[in-house]
């Protein structure tokens, strides 16, 4: 019973990862074409959604991975991804809210 929960947590901890890795690909994908419009169009709205995804996926990707790496305290790495996003959502909504 044991060995088939490890395989069940091992299954669903891969799944997580797998999940998480998409969302970064997909962040990145947005934060691309997102700056791509920005340079073609020389919105500056589009430059700010760039910069907002880019602060929510990045900096807490990056975080995840100094966490993982370099043995950081859970808390620091959680302030740090949690300021992250709040600026970057900060970034979009004031992009939205901007005219063109």
């Amino acid at each position: 019973m044991i060995g088939q929960l490890s395989d069940i947590e091992l299954t669903a901890r891969t799944l997580v990862m797998a999940s998480q890795i998409l969302v970064i690909l997909l962040g990145f994908t947005i934060v691309y074409i997102a700056f791509q419009g920005y340079r073609r169009n020389r919105s500056r709205p589009m430059l700010f959604i760039a910069v907002g995804f880019t602060l929510i996926i990045g900096v807490q990707a990056i975080s995840a991975g100094v966490y993982v790496v370099f043995d950081v305290s859970e808390l620091a790495a959680g302030a740090v991804s949690q300021a992250a996003q709040l600026s970057g959502l900060i970034c979009i909504l004031y992009a939205l809210r901007m005219e063109g």
